[in-house]
């Protein structure tokens, strides 16, 4: 929560994209209660972005932007960055969240595949750190990356989301070096959290019997994952795996 020296305007501000319901809205919700001034970020899903803003706007007035564009268009990181300038002139804190998701089978996929989910998976997170390049760094601002487990360990008929995960930890380990010391970047790479909605029974059970934790893991276990590389000042260029030990099994 705010500091008793802290004015609405001091307040710092936090950009998660894809921020209208699961992940995403947990971690705005996290940032929104640490005494964040928050950006919620929608394409599709207006009425619960609206909804979540409601809620939050009734806890703290004044606190909340909606903001809708589609991260696929060249033009939505510039747009976005310039809504946030306008209207509080900070921002402290971006957390690359949304991401397309579904199977691309090789023979079956196309370029409008690979540019829709590489336009919104990677392009978005690299031009919005250009776009927000100003401002994170008259704050001594944190990017933080969502990644994925499949980057490092890919999934059949998934290689085009793979791959853009993939370069997602490239740009972070890249960026993190390049806007030292400045901004710190730094990535979460989720295990088991939600099942998709085309994740089987059969598919859900092998995950589980890969995870040492053998269990589903939350969404508060992401948004706790935020808050420690946030609270972390020597900590840049990392991946924190939040997979319930996935990622070291065989």
């Amino acid at each position: 929560m705010p500091t008793p020296s802290q004015t609405p305007e001091s307040e710092p501000v936090a950009l998660v994209t894809g921020s209208s319901q699961r992940l995403g809205a947990q971690i705005v919700s996290t940032l929104h209660a640490r005494g964040m001034r928050v950006v919620v970020h929608y394409r599709h899903s207006e009425d619960r972005a609206r909804a979540l803003c409601e809620t939050l706007e009734s806890r703290r007035p004044g606190s909340v932007l909606l903001v809708a564009a589609d991260l696929a268009s060249p033009e939505a990181p510039q747009e976005i960055i310039d809504v946030i300038r306008s209207r509080w002139g900070r921002l402290d804190v971006l957390v690359n969240n949304a991401a397309v998701f579904y199977p691309t089978p090789l023979e079956r996929s196309t370029v409008s595949d690979w540019d829709e989910m590489s336009g919104t998976n990677l392009r978005a997170p690299y031009f919005l750190s250009q776009a927000a390049l100003p401002l994170l760094r008259a704050q001594g601002g944190s990017i933080i990356n969502l990644v994925d487990v499949y980057a490092e360990r890919p999934r059949p008929a998934y290689a085009v989301y793979c791959a853009t995960k993939a370069g997602l930890v490239a740009l972070t380990r890249a960026l993190a070096r390049e806007l030292a010391p400045t901004i710190r970047v730094n990535a979460i790479a989720p295990g088991a959290i939600l099942w998709s909605s085309e994740s089987s029974a059969g598919h859900q059970h092998n995950i589980l019997a890969k995870t040492p934790l053998a269990r589903l893991g939350s969404v508060e276990d992401i948004s706790r994952a935020v808050c420690y590389l946030l609270d972390a000042p020597y900590v840049t260029g990392q991946v924190l795996n939040v997979d319930g030990g996935r990622s070291i099994a065989d």
